[in-house]
């Protein structure tokens, strides 16, 4: 990757963005980024994990487009921030998922979540809580942000 690409952890929902109607424009303008090494694409085991139920055009992307991209691994540090964010009631047990994939970015020091999912993640109430459990627990706020909002000074 190139020295100033943005280092931008992608989840679930942004590879899901390619078979969705609404969401498929801009994530393909996101992932023309991530081509052309404007972004650094990061992912873990919990988006191949999640992908799995996906439907075919979005696994086959989903594996096309991670060769180049780096895989985190799930630690225990990730693990601990993310019961630190359920605890904070940043989001409830039911969706943790979510909540790791905030801590897998924070931890890996992303400086950008992308996401589509605007209740749990990109969502203006809960941003500003993520980021302060972030500084309780000694790490940098992250930016978190939809493909759009991350494509928008790019068109």
């Amino acid at each position: 990757m190139r020295q100033n690409a943005v280092r931008c952890y992608a989840d679930t929902s942004v590879f899901g963005g390619i078979a969705d109607r609404e969401f498929m424009a801009s994530t393909t303008k996101f992932f023309a980024l991530v081509r052309c090494e404007r972004l650094e694409l990061v992912t873990s085991p919990l988006v191949a994990e999640e992908i799995l139920a996906a439907p075919s055009k979005v696994r086959l992307f989903f594996e096309d487009t991670i060769a180049d991209s780096e895989i985190l691994e799930i630690t225990g540090e990730a693990i601990a921030l993310r019961r630190a964010y359920l605890r904070a009631g940043v989001v409830g047990p039911q969706w943790d998922a979510d909540a790791l994939h905030v801590a897998l970015a924070t931890v890996a020091e992303c400086a950008v979540i992308v996401s589509w999912n605007f209740k749990h993640i990109v969502n203006f109430r809960r941003i500003p809580l993520y980021n302060a459990v972030n500084q309780a627990h000694g790490y940098r706020p992250i930016a978190i942000h939809s493909p759009l909002e991350v494509i928008a000074d790019e068109s």
